[in-house]
């Protein structure tokens, strides 16, 4: 506890002398501005990895995860139904950075990249032409893989070692300008895809690396994380220090600036801080639902449990939130900032399976929080017809009056334009991880929400070929009741549509 202490105080000084700090980029005092960027808003995009908004209070859960968070909300407008491009990072995030859907930006692997062309066509670039100072931050080596590809319209990108206690990559020592390839190699040649070098010879020195540098931090930091230390990929870190660090780049960053900033809570290990320990341990026990399809075998006794310890990391994630919306609310920055709190995937606990590294596109893994507050806004606002994470881009050139490039999959999003959505809509979520990246798609999920209702296709697959299902949320918003043949012309007319968009986004690729 002394050392952790020790630490935060450390990293609360250092930011009062902010150049001083691990050569990152501070800045102190305001930058001249041309007259073009005057009354411009800031714009802070907070994305917390794999938060499901089914496990927010916002939205009717039944356990206070996120208190912090519906204070945010009280002068925010909460959109209810807003959903992830794909299930996992690299898909789900590419999709909030570029704008379109997996079958457009081809991140569709777990390590997967964007197009080339996507290398100039992406939220930092659009925002250049303003002149906005851009700047981002990771804790997932994937996220950092994704934004090296974006590093030429970024005036920083900090390497994500800079935020954590420990790390053992080499990539972005030894190839900074090429992270991405080199992240890729490494993970294969040396780690043979899993948690350490595949290699006998480099494992054993790997693996007393590890032991030896996973001891001194857990007699540093064991007490206040007693099941371990966060972390991913053998990144060890806390979020007590990236909110710091966040708090002292909103003080000092240029005029007006566009911040992403991907944290890792509540991802996989749920390693909650210690006052959050068994905080839910309250005996709820979630109707079982039935395990369609792709099930991994988990017990309810085994998903009770991960999704016990998921809400109490979420938990500490939350109260780290509140730090940082206090010290927006003493420092008045909401009043010329847009602040936007979401995810790049949800999380799942159901049908026997656990996470979000699955086939399946249920509600839990791509339904996500999407909270916006405009600046100086002091109502509350809610929106539940549905929206997407391809949304977020039309919505911000929007308020700050640029152009909407028409490779955009989006729309300016509710409340933001004196033009509504249609209400009829269509949006999409697309799992494609054993697809080819420049193929047609030939084996995946693709879900497509209209009204209430919610058509899932797979295809591909030994077992599930040419399968579908069909929910209405409106009515049944946990996925119990499969309509597809029930509503025979319902599920007729929305499997030609669905059908008809697949073949169009193929047909690129079909040669």
């Amino acid at each position: 506890m002394g050392s952790q202490l020790n630490r935060r105080d450390f990293l609360k000084l250092i930011s009062l002398v902010p150049f001083l700090h691990l050569n990152l980029p501070y800045f102190v005092g305001e930058p001249e501005r041309s007259s073009s960027e005057e009354g411009l808003p800031n714009i802070l995009i907070l994305v917390f990895d794999a938060l499901s908004a089914e496990h927010t209070s916002l939205n009717g859960y039944r356990r206070e995860t996120t208190p912090n968070l519906a204070r945010f909300a009280q002068n925010a407008t909460v959109f209810h139904s807003h959903y992830a491009g794909g299930n996992f990072t690299s898909s789900g995030t590419s999709s909030i950075l570029t704008g379109t859907y997996p079958w457009s930006h081809r991140a569709l692997h777990i390590h997967g990249t964007v197009e080339e062309s996507f290398q100039d066509r992406n939220l930092f670039s659009l925002f250049a032409r303003r002149n906005y100072y851009r700047i981002a931050y990771s804790h997932n080596l994937l996220v950092t893989s994704l934004l090296h590809q974006f590093n030429k319209h970024l005036d920083a990108l900090v390497k994500t070692r800079e935020l954590c206690l420990v790390d053992d990559q080499i990539a972005d020592q030894l190839f900074p300008k090429d992270f991405s390839p080199a992240f890729w190699a490494e993970w294969l040649v040396f780690r043979g895809g899993e948690t350490y070098p595949s290699s006998l010879f480099l494992s054993f020195f790997h693996r007393l690396y590890r032991y030896f540098h996973k001891r001194e931090i857990t007699q540093k930091y064991g007490q206040l994380f007693p099941r371990g230390i966060p972390n991913l990929h053998n990144l060890f870190f806390i979020l007590e220090d990236a909110i710091d660090w966040i708090l002292a780049q909103l003080s000092t960053m240029p005029r007006p600036y566009l911040a992403y900033f991907h944290l890792l809570p509540p991802h996989e290990p749920y390693t909650t801080r210690r006052e959050f320990v068994d905080i839910f341990k309250d005996g709820w026990i979630p109707p079982a639902k039935p395990e369609y399809y792709f099930s991994q075998g988990h017990s309810d006794k085994d998903i009770n449990r991960a999704r016990r310890e998921y809400d109490e990391y979420l938990a500490y994630a939350d109260a780290e939130f509140g730090r940082l919306y206090d010290f927006m609310l003493e420092t008045n920055i909401l009043n010329n900032t847009c602040v936007i709190i979401t995810s790049d995937h949800g999380e799942m606990f159901e049908r026997g399976i656990i996470g979000h590294v699955t086939p399946t596109l249920y509600k839990p893994v791509i339904h996500v929080p999407l909270i916006i507050s405009r600046p100086g806004q002091d109502t509350h606002q809610d929106v539940y017809s549905a929206t997407s994470c391809v949304d977020l881009i039309p919505t911000l050139l929007h308020m700050t009056g640029q152009p909407l490039p028409e490779w955009l999959e989006g729309g300016v999003l509710p409340t933001f334009s004196d033009t509504p959505l249609d209400g009829e809509r269509t949006i999409y979520a697309v799992e494609a991880k054993s697809n080819a990246k420049y193929g047609p798609l030939a084996k995946g999920t693709v879900t497509m929400l209209k009204d209430r209702y919610k058509l899932t296709h797979y295809f591909g697959y030994d077992q599930h070929d040419k399968a579908f299902d069909l929910f209405d949320l409106g009515n049944d918003p946990e996925e119990l009741n499969d309509l597809y043949g029930l509503k025979k012309s319902l599920s007729e007319e929305l499997q030609k549509e669905l059908i008809a968009k697949i073949s169009e986004v193929n047909q690129p690729y079909r040669s």
